[in-house]
């Protein structure tokens, strides 16, 4: 791939650092002045991704949704252009419902590949719409980007220092469509599949680069979550914010505040408007001894199935037209805006609820005082050869399916390729970070990051993973070639 067909996922690793360890303020925006009195509230998010693919001409890699639009008898391919609609169809509904003296508000998650992917392609009509929802002053106070890994990786199965990685990526790719100011303003995190990993190493990997990468607060499913004593989340406490601590092998703590989300990946969930009704039914909570409402917290993908592309947009405008016209006690918010009306009562992250990942509890009874690297993997050994359950692969909403089991030949390769990448590169940025510049460490790191797509080990043996052993040999030419 030549430098110019390149996405941009590197090269500006100081600059995003700095602005966004500089982030602005977080605001009470206009609209929703108090949140004093409301008995809840909701916030509902759209996921939205399209994988590369190497289905092009010669081979070329190309978004998914283009190589849908090629092969329109293939499968569910014939949905492609709806699927398009979907992606850039919130910069009408929007606007729309604040002519009707609505106050509507969405979180939108689009994994890097995908934003890449409608460049690529030319869309110019889906990329000004979202970059008319990232940056327009009025859309600002409606519309939440989340941020996510860049190639839709799932978080336990990636290589610890890839987390980094995709995570810079993703901003890099981000501000160079909407602008570094855009990017100043992202604060809340969405994980591929919700797929939250319960490694002790991994967890702490990944809330360390978050923090590091000036996140505020992360999405999570409330099953892959527990309580402290290993008993899941009470019902009240799935509407609040809570503090993930993350504590490694050796002991250090980390911790960051999450939402909750409810229940399982059932897209009818958001596409029916649920968390608006379910609002409804729920009362204000105490926290720091302030008065503050429940928040229901949902996402699923903003395009997959009939109800999101044919259901959806009604039901958003039903129910924003519902609560204007004063039914429920409820209103529409997005995360970092709940989070700083709690900031502004003086409810803090150290007065949420505490929480760990789940099976956590079991590992570190397990392990008992000694807390040491050795003890933490015989431990686990231990615990995973009673064969009840117990797994360090994490936990996701699609708990039914494994992204480990049966993809030997996805792993493998993608293990290699990204401790070749690393052996290759780390010395030589950490001598001249201009190195992240280069055509040479661009085109390695695409490879590296493409083969940890999640959708390679999805569909089972069979074409997807030929992709993703044809993304692998690339990589491994990409770094065979000197500099």
């Amino acid at each position: 791939m030549e430098p110019q067909q390149l996405p941009p996922i590197a090269g500006r690793e100081k600059t995003i650092h700095t602005l966004r360890l500089n982030p602005p303020a977080p605001s009470i925006l206009p609209g929703h002045s108090s949140l004093e009195g409301l008995q809840a509230a909701f916030a509902c998010a759209l996921h939205m991704h399209q994988p590369t693919v190497p289905a092009g001409v010669d081979g070329a890699l190309i978004s998914h949704l283009q190589y849908m639009i090629e092969r329109p008898g293939e499968g569910d391919n014939h949905n492609a252009e709806p699927f398009a609609q979907c992606y850039r169809r919130m910069a009408d509904l929007i606007p729309e419902l604040i002519r009707e003296g609505c106050k509507p508000r969405i979180m939108l998650d689009y994994s890097g590949n995908l934003l890449w992917g409608v460049m690529q392609m030319g869309r110019d009509d889906i990329t000004e719409a979202l970059r008319y929802l990232a940056c327009d002053d009025q859309m600002q106070q409606h519309v939440e980007w989340l941020g996510t890994f860049w190639s839709h990786a799932v978080a336990p199965s990636t290589p610890i220092p890839d987390l980094a990685l995709q995570i810079s990526a993703w901003q890099h790719q981000f501000a160079d469509l909407f602008g570094d100011e855009a990017l100043q303003r992202v604060q809340g995190f969405s994980l591929p599949e919700m797929h939250l990993p319960n490694h002790p190493d991994t967890l702490f990997a990944l809330v360390k680069a978050l923090k590091e990468a000036g996140y505020r607060w992360m999405l999570v499913q409330e099953h892959s979550v527990e309580q402290f004593n290993g008993t899941p989340l009470e019902h009240a406490q799935r509407y609040l914010p809570n503090q993930l601590i993350a504590r490694n092998s050796s002991g250090e703590e980390i911790s960051m505040t999450v939402l909750i989300k409810t229940q399982g990946s059932d897209t009818k969930l958001v596409g029916q408007m649920q968390p608006c009704y379910e609002a409804m039914g729920l009362a204000s909570q105490h926290l720091n001894g302030k008065d503050v409402p429940s928040l229901v917290s949902q996402i699923a993908d903003g395009e997959n199935g009939g109800v999101m592309m044919n259901e959806f947009p009604e039901a958003f405008r039903q129910a924003n037209r519902r609560i204007r016209d004063g039914e429920g006690n409820i209103t529409a918010l997005n995360g970092s805006e709940y989070l700083a009306h709690l900031d502004a009562i003086g409810v803090e992250t150290k007065h949420f609820p505490r929480i760990q990942a789940v099976l956590q509890h079991r590992l570190w009874r397990e392990v008992g005082e000694a807390t040491h690297p050795d003890a933490v993997s015989t431990a686990i050994e231990t615990l995973t050869s009673r064969g009840d359950g117990f797994s360090m692969q994490g936990a996701s909403w699609t708990n039914n399916l494994s992204w480990v089991e049966g993809y030997s030949n996805v792993l493998e390769p993608m293990q290699s390729l990204s401790a070749q990448f690393h052996q290759r590169f780390d010395a030589a940025v950490a001598t001249d970070p201009s190195v992240t510049a280069t055509p040479a460490y661009q085109q390695a790191l695409l490879h590296v990051l493409l083969l940890e797509t999640s959708c390679f080990r999805y569909w089972g043996q069979g074409l997807w993973t030929e992709f993703a052993q044809e993304i692998n040999r690339r990589g491994q030419s990409a770094l065979a070639t000197e500099p």
